[in-house]
This record gives structure tokens, C-alpha cells and sequence, in this order.
């Protein structure tokens, strides 16, 4: 805010001084010309800043979204070894293991790769 209140106070001393609103102080700027430029300029840096500073953020939040995917995929690979070794350890107790559509699914292992093919196909843009 600090650059908010920068910028008003700076703006309204030139405006008032320019007006004649401010006595002891010459008129420097009576058309705003000056102002108006000065304003255009600041405001194509500022736009230019902001779009580095959003290609930055949004170039972290895809690593952070790819890293997401792999620990994503690690978890699914580890729950499938998982549930693998559980129905192997019940079989071998003597514990009946019911058939369960749910358990199998959760048993099939998952290849990143055809993930990551999958959804790089069905991405809009160049990756």
C-alpha cells in the first residue's frame, strides 16, 4: 500500500500545484502533458513487470502440479503393492478372501507412463 499512497500523494501535489491550488510554486505542467506521459510510461513497465512475475508463478505451479503427479502415481503404485501383499498375507493364514471388483481394480498396478501419454494427448497446448 505503501506504493498506493506514493502515488496519490505525488499525483495530487502535481495536479494541485498545476492547477494553482498550491501557492510559492510555479505551474510546470498546466496541460497535464507531462503527467499523462509520465503515467503511460509507468504504466508500461508496470504491465511489463506483472507479466514476468505471472510467467514465473505459472512456470513454479506446473512444477509443483508435475511433482504432484508423481508422489500421485507413487502412492497409487505403493496402495497397489499394498493391497497385493494384504490379500497374499490372508491367503496364506488361511483368511477366505471374497472377490471384490473394487479390490482388483485397486490390485491392477498403474504405468505412469501411459498416464503421463494419456494426458499430454489430451493437453490443449505445446508441453
Amino acid at each position: 500500500m505503501a506504493f498506493v499512497y506514493l502515488h496519490i500523494a505525488v499525483l495530487g501535489l502535481w495536479i494541485a500545484d498545476n492547477l494553482g491550488l498550491v501557492a510559492g510554486l510555479p505551474r510546470w505542467d498546466p496541460s497535464f502533458m507531462i503527467l499523462a506521459i509520465g503515467a503511460s510510461v509507468e504504466a508500461i513497465f508496470l504491465s511489463t513487470f506483472m507479466l514476468v512475475t505471472q510467467n514465473r508463478m505459472a512456470a513454479a505451479d506446473e512444477k509443483r502440479a508435475d511433482l504432484h503427479l508423481q508422489i500421485s502415481l507413487l502412492a497409487e503404485h505403493e496402495i497397489t503393492k499394498l493391497a497385493s501383499s494384504l490379500e497374499a498375507v490372508a491367503r496364506r493364514v488361511g483368511v477366505p478372501v471374497e472377490f471384490d471388483r473394487e479390490l482388483q481394480e485397486v490390485k491392477q498396478d498403474v504405468a505412469p507412463e501411459e498416464v503421463l501419454d494419456h494426458i499430454e494427448s489430451a493437453a490443449p497446448g505445446p508441453r
